[in-house]
């Protein structure tokens, strides 16, 4: 790519994706799945609009466009969702939804980051349980772009030239990609982030809850014993309660000034890292919304508090997961 062009005029690599309702299947009937991926290839037929790599699942459709400055994901999205539902309806022989959202797109920032993608996507019907390997399945642009499949009118190096910036680069990123099994937790926080699963919580004003949770949230759940919301919690119960010189969490029955701070540091954490509102944190540990809540703004007044606050979410929760994991290893000698 030339880079005299600004980072604002060159075209820029989106993740467009659809999931179904319960009761669709987007590839159990063959002559729906070709439509599909023909109108997929279609809609890339406009200037300056690239398709990288697609993959359709039973339940889920994935792309990887590149798009030009002046068309927008939006446009793409609007477009094939209003297409491909049309067609669904058609081979299903019913009306009704067909996705539970129209489309989400995320723009994706750099070779770094196409590739591992890419690398999510290549494995995703492994994860799924309907291939053994990545290039065994048959819904997905891998195996035209690894030369296993002819015919298809997809330009098979555009990806391998933007995972490298050259053919060989991009072929050694792609087997990379290929050689790296994603590991369940890294399945489930990327699921999570993309909101194809939702965090789930036991408890709250309204009982049980289910919510969209990404970045460090994503992997406090997914790294958590529960998977839920309430695992989160826990893991930063336990973070907290090591860096106070607290006992051991559950923090909701100690008592104390230190323990109300703890409990104030937990809940203010999730709330920064988009884990859960104040008000399933004050449900979690059994404390009234408005006292929590006031506890939660006295630690602003402190600097000793307004330090742990700052500590960046990713080191937070990574060294969680590590105390988690030093915790069940001590329980298991």
């Amino acid at each position: 790519m030339d880079r005299s062009i600004s980072e604002d005029e060159a075209p820029k690599v989106w993740h467009i994706y659809w999931q179904v309702v319960v009761g669709r299947d987007l590839i159990a009937n063959a002559l729906l799945a070709r439509q599909i991926r023909k109108r997929l290839l279609g809609a890339h037929d406009a200037p300056g609009r690239e398709l990288l790599y697609y993959l359709i699942l039973s339940r889920e459709i994935h792309l990887l466009s590149l798009l030009p400055k002046g068309d927008s994901a939006a446009s793409l999205g609007n477009g094939l969702s209003n297409v491909i539902a049309k067609r669904v309806r058609q081979a299903d022989g019913a009306h009704g939804a067909v996705f539970r959202d129209r489309y989400h797109a995320h723009c994706i920032g750099g070779s770094e980051a196409l590739r591992e993608e890419v690398r999510m996507l290549a494995w995703r019907p492994v994860a799924a349980g309907v291939s053994a390997t990545p290039s065994n399945f048959k819904h997905a642009a891998l195996r035209s772009i690894l030369g296993m499949s002819l015919g298809e009118e997809l330009h098979v190096t555009a990806l391998l030239e933007h995972l490298g910036g050259t053919l060989p680069l991009g072929r050694v990123r792609l087997r990379q990609a290929l050689t790296a099994r994603p590991s369940d937790l890294e399945v489930l926080q990327w699921e999570l982030s993309k909101g194809l699963v939702s965090a789930r919580g036991a408890v709250g004003p309204a009982g049980s809850v289910a919510r969209h949770v990404s970045g460090p949230a994503a992997t406090l759940v997914a790294a958590s014993a529960g998977k839920s919301i309430d695992g989160g919690l826990q893991l930063l119960e336990l973070w907290v309660a090591t860096r106070l010189r607290l006992p051991a969490p559950p923090l909701a029955p100690q008592r104390g000034l230190l323990a109300a701070k703890a409990r104030a540091l937990v809940a203010s954490l999730a709330v920064q890292m988009g884990l859960c509102p104040a008000s399933y944190a004050a449900s979690y540990f059994g404390r009234a919304r408005a006292t929590l809540s006031e506890q939660m703004k006295s630690l602003r007044s402190r600097l000793a508090d307004r330090a742990i606050l700052a500590i960046p979410a990713d080191r937070i929760v990574r060294e969680a997961v590590d105390l988690m994991a030093n915790a069940s290893a001590s329980e298991g000698k």
